[in-house]
């Protein structure tokens, strides 16, 4: 099944007066890239993490983000750092005594200081239900990403199809325009050489050794058939179910080569169109290719 690269996912899970919420954002890349942004207390999970990851995406660029929520149940998540309120108590009150003010000092005075909180370090307990609802929120996440890549997926199947069945087609005109042109090919050549070179100095046999290889070179026929089997090739791609992105690049690349050369070796303007058609179908395709995983 084709998968777009780019996508979103939300996972969440709660247990014990903790609510965890993974977000995953994906967008392209030629490798898998993941970064994670988590609390300080799961920080020693990260590789876990990314091995999680790693069994739902192939290619990519990961952007992670979870955070942890205490629920009211969970209760306050802060405390008061009593040696640093005593060493601020002790420092106002000598500035007080310094400067000569008579005015007390009030509990506003204390909240101008960050430091007088401090944040409740989870115990083991704690740092293990953490670590158990963000692999459930972590598995929500991945697979509701996957649901959004692979409906983008169908999407893009269906336009690749699409302009390849036009290049197909763009093809098979290409080829009833050549063949119809091998026998005119043949005469003009005949015409012009016998304009160049006097009658009794021409060798009816070698003249036609000389024609049939310059009609040689013009023929396009191996090159249909190389290009066909690419696009056939292409067109399978796209109903395996494996991560196909790079090899859908490669069959671009030569479909293009095969592209070119026809349009080289045909040396006719209708013949030229047909294959510029072609190759403005196939950048189309380039830049869908781009986004599969």
């Amino acid at each position: 099944m084709i998968t777009s690269m780019t996508g979103f996912g939300r996972g969440e899970a709660t247990s014990n007066g903790y609510q965890i919420t993974v977000e995953i954002k994906t967008l392209n890349s030629r490798y898998l890239d993941i970064s994670v942004r988590m609390p300080n207390s799961i920080q020693d999970k990260e590789i876990k993490l990314k091995e999680c990851v790693q069994k739902y995406l192939s290619r990519g660029k990961v952007n992670m983000n979870i955070n942890v929520d205490r629920t009211d149940s969970a209760g306050i998540d802060i405390k008061l750092n009593e040696e640093v309120v005593k060493s601020y108590s002790s420092i106002l009150n000598e500035l007080r005594s310094v400067g000569s003010i008579d005015q007390p000092v009030t509990v506003s005075d204390f909240m101008q200081f960050n430091e007088i909180f401090e944040t409740k370090k989870e115990d083991e307990e704690e740092v293990r239900i953490i670590w158990k609802c963000t692999k459930s929120a972590l598995i929500a996440a991945l697979e509701n990403l996957n649901i959004m890549r692979q409906k983008e997926g169908r999407e893009l199947k269906s336009d690749l199809t699409n302009l390849i069945n036009g290049i197909s087609e763009l093809i098979a005109e290409v080829t009833t325009l050549s063949d119809k042109r091998a026998p005119e090919v043949r005469e003009k050549l005949k015409t012009r050489i016998s304009k160049m070179v006097s009658e009794d100095q021409i060798d009816p046999d070698r003249l036609e050794i000389e024609i049939a290889l310059l009609v040689d070179k013009m023929d396009i026929n191996e090159e249909v058939i190389r290009l066909q089997s690419h696009l056939k090739f292409f067109l399978e791609a796209l109903e395996a179910d494996e991560p196909v992105g790079r090899r859908l690049n490669f069959l671009c690349q030569e479909i293009n080569r095969e592209l070119n050369t026809i349009g080289s070796k045909a040396n006719d303007s209708t013949v030229a169109h047909h294959i510029v058609l072609g190759k403005e179908k196939l950048e189309q395709i380039r830049e869908q290719v781009q986004n599969i995983e």
